[in-house]
């Protein structure tokens, strides 16, 4: 049921941080965790729309895919004061400076990881030692994005190695403790607020350039002009979508979004919940952020455009299979007399402020409750433990419950299904996506994070 298998079945950049998150003091330019393709793409006919292919597989899949079957070229940028917005000049110096653009050469042009951003922060900081982090797809550009930065800012850089999930991972409190003055977080949006970073972040979102007109000729050829489509993508692909709409405007576009997260925007575990659209448009490749809207919008159909290999796919989500899963996991919590609740700590994943409100949550209702800290959760790490633990909660991500709850011997629960198990929430028609939303809702992260005093209450 991967999306390599669809098969074919007719013919056919802004330059400020555009983030509502209050908190935000990035000045960079939006985009998301690139998947580590370095592809220029290049123009073509218009995608075909094709068809996901349904597994006829009997063996039952250990994790739950739920499938059928930066600144421009002036240097201008923006940042946050006193909760207003200033426009800043990155000084000529450094924009016009022949031996550094030379250097920044040997990167790919299609990527833009806003290098005279950073030589201009670390200049301005003063910083001596500066860590650098990146997601999985990015590591490559490493090594030459060192050298330039040690040359030009005569400063000692360190690449964080760890795993690199998404902006919940932020590893800030790592880098200080190496020394470093400033982290440098490529590939995500700013998700945790600069207020609980230890030491100074810069976000550098590296947008992706990719063929807007393919992508413009390939709605054209495959939707009506009448049908009202919400387009969504990560954000390394935010500009893109913009530039869409304004190419064309006959269509009934609409680019939605689920705050504090900028419009367009979604992640694995946030999405809006749409009303009033016909279809959903998906720019991106690969499935893991696109599931999120579509669980939260499971009567709307789906369609993805993958700007890499230029296709248009219809694709398909097993909801009610899904649902069925979590809520037999929940209906086994709901007997259970120990928990174990997981702290991620893998950088700013976990949220402690949501495992004190489970905690007391679940003493209230008179449970054993024992607190685990750990960087990423494996079956055969808490296989360990289930001779005295019933149930787990984690407190990291809740698609690690979704898409492999299954693969654990007790259940393993997000913390809005440890509140349906409580009797405190009800359990939705729809399932929610909404833990890096400003929902009000005591399992989603920004909520917590303000410092909301929550009442675990029956939700009408």
């Amino acid at each position: 049921m991967d999306l390599q298998g669809a098969e074919q079945v007719s013919s056919c950049c802004q330059d400020s941080c555009t983030s509502s998150n209050p908190q935000c003091a990035c000045s960079s330019s939006e985009t998301a965790s690139p998947s580590g393709n370095n592809r220029t793409c290049s123009s073509g006919q218009a995608a075909e729309l094709g068809e996901s292919k349904q597994s006829t597989g009997k063996e039952r899949p250990r994790r739950f895919v739920g499938r059928k079957g930066n600144a421009d070229s002036s240097g201008r940028s923006v940042v946050r004061k006193g909760g207003r917005r200033a426009a800043q000049q990155i000084p000529d110096d450094i924009l016009n400076n022949e031996a550094l653009n030379e250097a920044i050469k040997v990167l790919p042009s299609n990527y833009n990881l806003e290098v005279h951003k950073i030589v201009w922060r670390i200049r301005e900081t003063e910083a001596k030692t500066v860590a650098l982090q990146f997601p999985e797809g990015l590591l490559l550009f490493a090594c030459p994005l060192v050298d330039i930065l040690e040359r030009f800012c005569n400063v000692l850089c360190v690449v964080l190695g760890d795993v690199t999930y998404g902006a919940c991972c932020v590893d800030d409190i790592n880098a200080k403790s190496f020394g470093a003055e400033l982290l440098v977080h490529f590939g995500h949006s700013c998700l945790v607020p600069m207020t609980y970073c230890c030491i100074p972040v810069l976000y550098i979102f590296v947008d992706i350039a990719i063929d807007v007109d393919h992508l413009v000729n390939s709605i054209e050829a495959n939707f009506d002009s009448s049908e009202s489509i919400s387009v969504v993508s990560t954000v390394q692909f935010i500009q893109s979508v913009h530039a869409l709409k304004q190419k064309l405007p006959g269509f009934n576009l609409s680019i939605p979004q689920a705050r504090p997260l900028s419009k367009g925007e979604i992640l694995g575990c946030t999405a809006p919940t749409l009303d009033g659209c016909s279809k959903i448009l998906y720019v991106g490749d690969g499935r893991f952020h696109m599931e999120a809207v579509m669980i939260a919008n499971p009567s709307i159909p789906t369609f993805q455009y993958d700007p890499y290999s230029k296709r248009l796919t219809k694709e398909d989500y097993l909801h009610d299979e899904m649902k069925a899963v979590r809520w037999g996991q929940v209906e086994v919590a709901q007997k259970a007399k120990c928990f174990g609740v997981i702290l991620g700590t893998l950088g700013r994943q976990g949220n402690p402020a949501i495992v004190q409100n489970l905690v007391t949550a679940l003493q209230d209702k008179g449970k054993e409750v024992h607190v685990f800290l750990m960087s990423e959760v494996f079956p055969a790490r808490l296989g360990l433990l289930d001779a005295d633990v019933d149930a787990w909660v984690q407190v990291a991500c809740p698609r690690l419950s979704i898409d492999w709850g299954r693969a654990f011997k007790k259940p393993l629960l997000t913390p809005y299904e440890t509140y349906v198990a409580l009797e405190a929430a009800e359990w939705a028609a729809t399932y929610p996506m909404d833990y890096y939303s400003n929902s009000a809702k005591p399992w989603s992260n920004y909520t917590s994070k303000r410092g909301v005093t929550l009442s675990v209450e029956a939700e009408a």
